[in-house]
This record gives C-alpha cells, sequence and structure tokens, in this order.
C-alpha cells in the first residue's frame, strides 16, 4: 500500500488545517458571498418559504426580516462550511491516526478534543482578523460535527477490521 493511500486521512486533515488558517486570516469584507449570491440568486428563490424561519444564534437574531435575504441565504452557506470541514477533518484525524492508537477507548475523545482545538484557534485566529467576529457557538457547531465523523469513522473502522478477522 502506497503511503499516500495509507495516510490519506492525515493528508485531508493537513490540506483542510491550511485552507483554514487562510480562510481565518481574510477579513469578512475580502470573504462575503453576498455580490455572488446577489448575482446567482437575483430572483431570491424560495424566499417565501425562508421567510418564515427565524432564530437567535450567538445572541443575534436570524431571519430575512432582520438581515435580508442574502445574509440570510449567506449564513447557512458559512455554517455549512463549518461543518463540512469540521466533519471532514474529524473523518480525516480519525482515519490518519487509526493505525498509530493502541488505546482504543482513548481514540474518541483525543480526536474530538483535537478538531475542538482547531476550532478553538481558528476562532482565536478570526479574533485577530479585522472585521472578524469569533464565536463560541462556532466552536460548538465545530466541535458537534468533528464528533459526529468520528464516531462515524470509528464505527466504520470498528466494522471494517471485524469483516478482515
Amino acid at each position: 500500500m502506497t503511503s499516500f493511500k495509507k495516510h490519506w486521512g492525515l493528508w485531508l486533515a493537513a490540506v483542510l488545517l491550511f485552507v483554514l488558517f487562510f480562510s481565518s486570516s481574510m477579513t469578512y469584507k475580502e470573504q462575503t458571498t453576498v455580490p455572488l449570491l446577489e448575482r446567482l440568486l437575483h430572483n431570491e428563490p424560495f424566499k417565501q418559504a425562508l421567510s418564515g424561519i427565524h432564530f437567535n444564534y450567538a445572541g443575534e437574531q436570524q431571519s430575512i426580516a432582520e438581515v435580508g435575504y442574502f445574509k440570510f441565504v449567506e449564513f447557512f452557506i458559512r455554517k455549512g462550511a463549518h461543518v463540512s470541514i469540521f466533519f471532514l477533518l474529524g473523518l480525516g484525524l480519525t482515519q490518519g491516526t487509526f493505525m498509530y492508537q493502541k488505546n482504543r477507548w482513548l481514540h474518541w475523545p483525543l480526536m474530538v478534543l483535537s478538531c475542538t482545538g482547531v476550532a478553538a484557534f481558528d476562532e482565536f485566529h478570526q479574533m485577530l482578523t479585522g472585521g472578524r467576529t469569533p464565536l463560541f457557538q462556532d466552536v460548538m457547531l465545530d466541535t458537534a460535527a468533528a464528533a459526529v465523523a468520528v464516531t462515524v469513522t470509528l464505527m466504520w473502522l470498528w466494522l471494517w477490521r471485524q469483516k478482515r478477522h
């Protein structure tokens, strides 16, 4: 088995860490997708259905009435990016380090705590970047996504090992 195939999870994690660092270095103005959304979704599709959705996130009301259609859609894209990146980070780290962990019962908490540390550092890095708001709620969202990925990956690896033996 080639080294890349054997360690694809660690390569994935390394790429994701680079993407996180790069994106956290950008100001909101550099990173916003609102102008793109205004061009792509100029007819405001599903506005009627989305207008009924409203909730509080990090002390701020999120709704079309409160922030406008495009910022509301962008909110879901941004939080979806958080979930996606940290799900993949949890998956990559778990797969990449599984063969090296002798105490299997420690693997879950170590991987989840590692991802939580990365999430906290990412939010700290955003605090140092102008025009960005670090949020504890984002760390919790990232941790939840990573915990799901670690759980699913460990279950899959356990089943795979059972099948092989």
